[in-house]
């Protein structure tokens, strides 16, 4: 009996459901199989605090230190946890896999729907990009950990980043199921590690910093004067913070995959960035306590690693390399599907060239063309990263977190903004900020204008046009390859596409063009 209630509430979900895509102008095209806690589990894995806070940790400490770290953390996400409620309210009004660049395309004009689709597209490549590389890099240093005398530079840890890619790419062609299984997974290996890695550094270490260093202590190793430090090399190590708590719009593009998107992918959104915030922070404040040998740490370059190998033994210490290895991979492979719906959801609105073979799906309703071209993206954007910079910093690997921020951020600006255009005119789904929208649509807004501002900026002075130490190895390339991206973009706009480019397109004939998100909600659920 119990049996037969869960298969009917289960069925009704999926009725709602495909009535709502229905309205939204869109047929069932894949499968509808992922529960709400998968839904929150994707997003949760891209964020990964187990990713982010490792491989981004050395931006962090040499621009800033420590005051960047415990204060920068609960300072930024509370900004970003913001963004999250307002996309949360977006998504869910339209559960679409298109996500953003569809909120974008129907709150405003096609012309917005066309550039959040590129700047999302190219956000959601350089995610994939910087997570597989950051796995791959993290791999090496545990393999260098397990074997004496080890010495993979930088050709291996970009064979290691193809290995990486490819590998997640065969899991989500062939894995479909399997790939929502690991979602939960993935969840709970990022709790037990995190709780394991605090454990570890609480326990291991023979000592421990004071606390005026954890809360105080101030770092700048950027090459920049003092005299810059809180407002500019202060801000650079927030990348730290911005970088790690972004890819929440995955709970979007796989709305089209769960039941009950409009209040689960809602829920789901801010949730995983609130989540991640207080658990992220509890392990960035475990990593200063142990910080003890500041002098090793910045011998290299603040690299998180150096805490490891500083205060834990050899054990402990790959122990804890270990865990975020896994975690990071689970984050990529998490990525790659976020970024493959997205790519196939825009081709559907023929958003991209031969959207014709990126719109397809196989028997098992993947969308496996798309999967492929994402990562093959992905892999010719990180290939600067085969060449060193002369400071000794992965520059082209910050540059490349610099192109997700950027590119994923502006892509939420945009529909955020629409919807403070819209005001009353916005009809909402069951969750919904009601009248808090306009306070917390502009401190989106203005948040993201400015983060991305500094992250366009030179990340160390050899990066400066006219420094003596100017190299090219050494510039920022994130605004030249957004820049690039958008200038072609935009062309492309101007001479062709504004001519046929309608923003979302309809597959469901007879749909009613007066229905509104909202019509078939029993009523909306204020935040």
């Amino acid at each position: 009996m119990v049996t037969s209630l869960e298969e009917a509430l289960m069925a009704t979900h999926l009725d709602d459901d495909a009535k709502r895509l229905a309205e939204l102008g869109y047929t069932q095209e894949l499968e509808r199989s992922w529960s709400g806690f998968s839904n929150f589990a994707i997003s949760f894995s891209i964020i990964s605090i187990l990713s982010g806070c490792f491989t981004t940790f050395g931006q962090a400490w040499n621009n800033g230190g420590p005051v960047a770290i415990t204060w920068g953390w609960p300072f930024i996400s509370a900004f970003i946890l913001i963004i999250g409620f307002c996309m949360s309210e977006l998504v869910s009004a339209y559960p679409t896999a298109g996500g953003i660049y569809w909120w974008a395309a129907t709150m405003g004009r096609p012309v917005h729907g066309w550039f959040t689709g590129w700047l999302n597209l190219i956000g959601l490549v350089a995610v994939t990009a910087s997570v597989d590389y950051g796995c791959a890099t993290f791999l090496n240093v545990l393999l260098g950990m397990l074997h004496k005398g080890w010495d993979g530079g930088l050709s291996f840890v970009f064979l290691l980043f193809l290995i990486v890619l490819v590998l997640h790419a065969l899991i989500n062609i062939f894995g479909h199921h399997l790939v929502a299984v690991l979602q939960n997974v993935s969840v709970w290996w990022h709790v037990f590690g995190v709780a394991a890695i605090v454990l570890i550094l609480v326990f291991g270490p023979d000592s421990h910093q004071s606390l005026s260093f954890v809360l105080g202590h101030r770092i700048n190793n950027s090459g920049f004067s003092n005299g810059m430090y809180w407002f500019y090399v202060l801000p650079l190590g927030f990348l730290l913070t911005q970088y790690t708590i972004t890819g929440f719009d995955a709970c979007a593009h796989v709305s089209e995959e769960t039941r009950g998107a409009a209040l689960t992918a809602a829920k789901g959104l801010w949730r995983s960035i609130a989540y991640s915030a207080v658990g992220g922070w509890i392990l960035l404040l475990s990593f200063l306590f142990a910080a003890t040998d500041v002098k090793g740490i910045d011998a290299q370059e603040g690299a998180v690693t150096a805490i490891f190998t500083t205060a834990l033994s050899p054990a402990l210490a790959k122990v804890v390399v270990a865990i975020s290895v896994v975690g990071q991979f689970y984050c990529g492979m998490s990525c790659v599907t976020s970024m493959s719906r997205m790519t196939w959801a825009f081709s559907r609105d023929r958003g991209v060239p031969g959207w014709r073979l990126w719109s397809k799906v196989d028997r098992n309703r993947t969308p496996v063309n798309a999967i492929v071209m994402g990562c093959v993206a992905a892999l010719v954007l990180t290939l600067p990263a085969l060449y060193k910079s002369p400071t000794g910093t992965p520059v082209a690997f910050y540059a490349v977190v610099s192109i997700a921020v950027i590119g994923l951020y502006l892509a939420f600006l945009i529909p955020i903004y629409l919807r403070l255009r819209m005001g009353d005119r916005f009809r909402p789904g069951p969750w919904t900020l009601g009248s808090k929208y306009r306070v917390l649509g502009w401190i989106a807004v203005i948040e993201i204008i400015v983060i991305s501002i500094y992250f366009i900026m030179p990340l160390a002075p050899a990066g400066v046009p006219g420094d003596k130490a100017w190299s090219w190895s050494a510039v920022n390339y994130a605004p030249i390859a957004l820049g690039a991206v958008l200038l072609l973009v935009g062309g492309w706009w101007g001479l062709s596409a504004r001519n046929w480019f309608t923003g979302p397109r309809r597959t469901v004939d007879g749909v009613a063009e007066s229905l509104e998100p909202g019509d078939l909600d029993a009523g909306p659920a204020t935040a």
